[in-house]
């Protein structure tokens, strides 16, 4: 493995810094002027860009990473990680899309609340807000992985990077003004990861030797993950789509309900090329360097590239860790604002866009407190998709099932799944039960307890009923 010069990394840094100040520039001429434009792009956003914002949600610097990672480690099948997000949007532009999008309502905890009030949608919020702040500790450290490779600086400070060019993007540009820098951010994302492939099988010489020097488990279908883990990250992968807040808010952004559909087609197919492409990357890296730290099994191959082509790829890895820290970041601050400040200020228009830009710079920040703490990024990406899986399964209950009707019910059915899950997940999964199967399973079962249950306040409501029809 070679060592770049001074002149070298100087030239990676330039290309990198011009990309910077050119999308920076580019951001703040396309700012949000208001909170519509902040939220929601005014809803004016075709479906073609909205099928890119979702496609880079789920797949940015930690999927992206993260799946290089777990490839190196267990095998192609780490793929399904992403493929997961492939099948996901289809299902939810069929289940979801349209009922969600006439409620009218930017956050899922919002469209919730139609069924069962506004307890209901705070929980919601809360534990939707601990769930983004916890991709963003991913997204931060996967991005830190890529930048200190280069950049020859240590964890804690390309995270910082991270942080402050990543919040300038959301916290001036909002929904409008990320959409097209997105553009730019995912195309030259796309290319990267295609040519750090290509650079990849030259360097291996093709998939052939891989396949006959390699254990076999790193070419089959479940590799040494394992059917069970598989079968959680579909289910954790498609249950998060259906809620995570930055989804509502890109669907919310189209004109109608068929471009919205439309849109999530469009993720689909962007979805699945890259799914396969970096997990070869991550099996490549295994072959060629087994002695490295898995988590660098995507940005090793820069350090064997020229300096202009390190320079070019170096920055679409980086423009994908943009994408992902400022979506997430915009959700947060969407769930904070419109939940909590607006409900209980009640501010104006001005008043309220000032408020979200101050708050999206503490957002923007928070999560380099953990940075050091999560030494496996594919494993935190699939806990917070665990946590957010959760209040699909109420999602579908309050749309699907209406005679699950107790706001108690999902109230405690989201409590106890968000504590179970995570609890689960600290003990390392007991019993070899993936955490994602105790997300999907309690708050059916603690909702179908409750309905088993009498409700005073559904009993008190009878009585005034009855009352009222004998008067």
């Amino acid at each position: 493995m070679n060592h770049f010069s001074a002149e070298d990394t100087l030239i990676i840094v330039g290309i990198v810094i011009a990309y910077i100040l050119f999308t920076s520039w580019l951001t703040f001429r396309l700012r949000s002027k208001n909170s519509g434009d902040f939220m929601e792009g005014s809803r004016a956003m075709p479906a073609f860009v909205v099928g890119i914002l979702l496609m880079s949600e789920f797949i940015g610097a930690k999927s992206t990473i993260g799946t290089a990672q777990a490839a190196f480690e267990d095998g192609f099948a780490a793929s399904w990680s992403v493929i997961g997000a492939a099948i996901g949007f289809p299902l939810f532009g069929w289940i979801l899309v349209k009922r969600i999008y006439n409620t009218g309502k930017i956050t899922i905890s919002g469209a919730i609340a139609e069924k069962y009030g506004t307890s209901t949608k705070n929980i919601i919020s809360i534990i939707m807000i601990y769930a983004l702040l916890l991709v963003n500790v991913g997204n931060y450290v996967s991005g830190a992985a890529a930048i200190s490779t280069v950049l020859k600086v240590n964890l804690p400070v390309a995270a910082f990077i991270t942080a402050v060019v990543s919040t300038f993007y959301f916290a001036f540009g909002g929904l409008k003004g990320m959409a097209l820098v997105t553009m730019l951010h995912s195309a030259l994302k796309y290319f990267g990861v295609l040519v750090i492939l290509g650079f990849a099988l030259s360097q291996t010489g093709g998939f052939t030797p891989m396949i006959e020097q390699m254990p076999a488990y790193y070419w089959t279908w479940d590799g040494n993950i394992g059917a069970t883990t598989i079968l959680a990250w579909l289910i954790g992968t498609i249950g998060s789509i259906f809620c995570t807040q930055f989804v509502i808010q890109a669907i919310s952004s189209t004109k109608d309900v068929k471009s919205a559909k439309r849109a999530t087609w469009i993720a689909f197919f962007f979805c699945m090329p890259i799914a396969l492409a970096i997990a070869a990357i991550g099996v490549a890296a295994k072959y060629l360097h087994p002695e490295i730290n898995s988590l660098y099994a995507l940005p090793v191959f820069l350090q064997d590239m020229s300096p202009w082509l390190a320079g070019l790829v170096t920055t679409s890895l980086v423009a994908s860790i943009f994408v992902s820290v400022s979506t997430v970041a915009l959700a947060i601050a969407s769930l904070i604002v419109k939940d909590f400040y607006v409900p209980y200020r009640k501010p104006t228009p001005e008043q309220e866009f000032k408020a979200t830009r101050w708050l999206s710079l503490l957002i923007g920040f928070l999560p380099l407190i953990f940075v050091l703490l999560v030494p496996e990024v594919l494993k935190l990406s699939f806990f917070t998709r665990a946590i957010r899986l959760s209040i699909s399964v109420v999602a579908v209950i309050a749309f699907y099932a209406p005679f699950f009707k107790s706001a108690r019910g999902a109230n405690a059915g989201l409590i106890g799944a968000c504590v179970m899950t995570s609890v689960w997940y600290l003990m390392g999964d007991p019993f070899g039960i993936n955490n994602m199967y105790i997300a999907l399973v309690t708050p059916a079962v603690i909702m179908l307890l409750d309905r088993l249950i009498p409700n005073k306040a559904d009993n008190a409501k009878m009585t005034t009923s009855v009352e009222n029809n004998g008067a």
